[in-house]
């Protein structure tokens, strides 16, 4: 009998939720678990089964008792992957796409991340704090109670640190667990145009030892691709941040074969992201030291990609798959972690399962946060949906709907509407 399935009852049950059904997201697998009944005592998940094993000694116990008329309880959405605190619109820029405008005539005009980079850094701490509270308040309505945020939109000291202390901010006031993540080797500022490793140096030398010593930031990410960091300049990052303890994570082979994914391994990295381009030799280095693979179909789509990530090459060496929105300005204006979902079947051909997992347990495990969240097993914290559904296939079907019923988070049920 696996580990969310044992009978035995707690001594102290504070909530049972009954009349419903579960997916456990346990054993890389949905692990459904129909007519069942859940507990929680404290922060916890105390115990899981079907309702009729919950012997009439329960009722002593005097738990609160919340009636899921037949719904489905799923792990809450884990998006492992965005870059949500920004300021300015793009949305200029679309329409300029649309009318066939490339990527490089837009920046050489002066949009592109570098508008971002400039409405953000003008922007002040309340009101970075202002949008992305907009942003974070959809995200929690849509049933994601772990949310990963990026810097990397200041590309200078004082307001990558701005940025951190935002997310920080983000984290104190809204029931999410938010992990932030340092970006500062994003892209290379103007300031910096022929001067890319001086830029390096200012992050390893300077960003870097600041960000530790704030406690700002738990996971240091870097973009290798042609038109942002070479190889060596990553590495570079990567040896400073592995120094001072960060987890590392990578954006890796979205656009070309930078080998990124390969170094990234080497370092022990929790994930690396996007990987339309990976190659087999990088993928097998993944599987070698259990990286998990990000895919990002938000940005494949929104960029009109046409070379997807490897997935069957993911299955054949078991990586896991997370899945995320990317949510940010300029590649994937993405808001809906349902709409991400359906993305990742058409687009990526996953099934229902791998994708429902890769939002679920394996977003936590590209975050390293595997042991407590983001799946439904007694001992781990309790960050639930109860969803109105007739099956968790629903959640991939629906595209773009999310019919919650509510949200617990770290024993609390927290208000969608």
């Amino acid at each position: 009998m696996t580990q969310h399935m044992k009978p035995l009852l707690p001594d102290r049950i504070d909530t049972l939720f009954i009349n419903c059904h579960v997916a456990t997201m346990a054993d890389n697998a949905l692990s459904i678990i129909e007519k069942a009944a859940l507990t929680v005592t404290g922060k916890t998940i105390s115990w899981i089964g079907k309702e009729k094993e919950i012997p009439d000694l329960l009722k002593t116990k005097d738990p609160k008792i919340i009636d899921c008329h037949n719904g489905w309880i799923l792990p809450g959405f884990v998006e492992c992957h965005t870059h949500l605190v920004w300021a300015g619109s793009r949305s200029n820029e679309f329409g300029m796409r649309l009318n066939g405008i490339i990527y490089e005539e837009i920046s050489k005009k002066g949009g592109g991340i570098f508008s971002t980079v400039k409405a953000t850094r003008n922007a002040s701490k309340d009101e970075l704090f202002t949008l992305a509270s907009k942003r974070v308040n959809v995200l929690l309505k849509q049933g994601i109670t772990i949310l990963e945020i990026k810097s990397g939109y200041g590309l200078n000291l004082k307001t990558e640190l701005k940025i951190l202390e935002v997310i920080r901010l983000l984290d104190k006031n809204f029931p999410l667990h938010i992990e932030a993540t340092f970006l500062g080797a994003h892209a290379l500022p103007s300031e910096f145009a022929n001067n890319p490793d001086g830029y390096i140096d200012l992050v390893t030398h300077t960003m870097l030892p600041k960000v530790k010593a704030q406690g700002i930031a738990t996971a240091v990410d870097t973009f290798c691709e042609p038109i942002a960091f070479t190889l060596p300049q990553t590495k570079k990052v990567f040896e400073k941040a592995k120094d001072l303890g960060f987890n590392i994570k990578l954006h890796a082979e979205q656009l070309s074969n930078s080998y990124g994914a390969a170094l990234a391994s080497g370092f022990n990295a929790l994930s690396c992201d996007h990987l339309e381009y990976l190659s087999l030799s990088g993928a097998k280095k993944m599987a070698q030291h259990n990286v998990t693979a990000v895919l990002l179909p938000g940005a494949f789509y929104f960029l009109k990609e046409t070379k997807k990530p490897p997935v069957d090459t993911f299955r054949d060496l078991k990586i896991p798959m997370a899945v995320s929105t990317d949510l940010n300005p300029g590649s994937s204006p993405v808001h809906s972690m349902t709409l991400i979902l359906n993305m990742a079947c058409m687009l990526f051909d996953m099934t229902c399962e791998e994708a429902l997992l890769g939002s679920t347990i394996n977003g936590a495990k590209a975050l390293g946060l595997e042991q407590s969240k983001g799946s439904i097993e007694v001992g781990k914290d309790v960050d639930l949906v109860v969803w109105d559904i007739d099956t968790p296939a629903d959640l991939c079907y629906l595209a773009g709907l999310t019919p919650i019923d509510r949200v617990m988070i770290t024993g609390r049920i927290h208000q969608t509407t």
